[in-house]
């Protein structure tokens, strides 16, 4: 009966037009088969509804970069604890806060996974990274598998940290340490007193080790319109402007103040931490913008990632009307 139903409504309708039937569960696999046989599209199916459009919509990815498809790269959190308590932080990291480490049996399967799944990318983030004793080897089982970005503070690289840091490959692995202003008092200001200081100091020691050096900042929303001086002492730095990541402050985890960001909002960055898999990782501490806790495998979290995509993009285009006045 639903086909039929269907066939009904769909031929009322213009191309490009959506219509909507009352689905049971076990009719979902059967609407989907005469769609893709008859060249309609199933957007989406919510609460017992489908909603079919005839003929086939645009493709929700077509208007994004290479680099921006869900599932290029893949984000880790190794860690949630850190030496620092930056009154912004997205995922409430600090000295205080729960270590929650995602392992090294499970970032060596993601990364071996990652790789077969088409990812091109690995990030590595916390936390702070180098709080971890096996930071080397978890950085080895990534750079083994893909090129990958360790993200960092800067902060640590003295002692056996440092020695952790040159056993890693420089080859494989970029840095990215946080810097928030071309001088200490703003940065200082959200990170602790001297931090600004320390960072830079590990962002000229990080280079003289050999590795590509990423720098990012966080910048309230109003800021943004004044980043020549700041582009201008990276540029001293020796950081190309293409590792300039200089990014909005977000209104998540202790930040009281930023952008609102949201599933809808929000091109979607796999993320895994040790509690699951996440739309992105300024939300990887946030249930709202959790996909599923089932971490393997990989490519069953990345293909649910691409498919909530898509049917927010269809949703999206299926709620605009045509409503002429003249």
């Amino acid at each position: 009966m639903v086909i039929l139903d269907l066939v009904e409504r769909i031929g009322t309708v213009a191309d490009g037009a959506t219509v909507t039937v009352p689905l049971d569960p076990a009719d979902g696999a059967l609407v989907a088969a005469w769609c893709a046989r008859t060249g309609n599209e199933l957007v989406d199916v919510v609460d017992g509804v489908a909603t079919v459009r005839r003929g086939r919509g645009p493709d929700p990815f077509a208007e994004l970069s290479p680099w921006q498809l869900p599932g290029t790269r893949l984000w880790m959190y190794t860690n949630f604890d850190c030496n620092l308590a930056c009154d912004y932080c997205c995922v409430r990291s600090s000295p205080h806060a729960r270590r929650r480490a995602l392992g090294a049996d499970r970032v060596r399967r993601l990364a071996t996974e990652a790789a077969a799944a088409g990812v091109s990318e690995l990030i590595l983030t916390g936390g702070e990274p180098l709080l971890l004793p096996d930071i080397d080897d978890l950085v080895a089982a990534c750079t083994a598998a893909l090129p990958t970005t360790l993200l960092t503070n800067g902060m640590l690289f003295r002692g056996r940290r440092l020695d952790a840091l040159r056993r890693m490959d420089p080859a494989r692995l970029a840095l990215q340490i946080s810097l928030d202003s071309p001088e200490p008092e703003p940065h200082d200001r959200h990170r602790g007193r001297g931090t600004w200081q320390r960072a830079v100091d590990g962002i000229r020691l990080a280079r003289a080790e050999g590795f590509r050096v990423r720098v990012a900042a966080t910048l309230p929303p109003e800021q943004l319109h004044t980043l020549e001086p700041f582009h201008a002492f990276l540029d001293g730095l020796g950081i190309a402007r293409e590792d300039q990541v200089i990014r909005p402050l977000a209104r998540r985890g202790v930040a009281e103040s930023g952008l609102e960001l949201t599933v809808e909002s929000l091109i979607p960055e796999v993320t895994v931490t040790a509690e699951g898999v996440y739309w992105h990782p300024v939300s990887a501490d946030h249930d709202d913008q959790l996909v599923t806790r089932e971490l393997f495998p990989l490519e069953a979290a990345i293909e649910e990632v691409r498919r909530r995509f898509a049917a927010d993009r269809r949703r999206a285009d299926a709620a605009a009307q045509w409503f002429p006045c003249a």
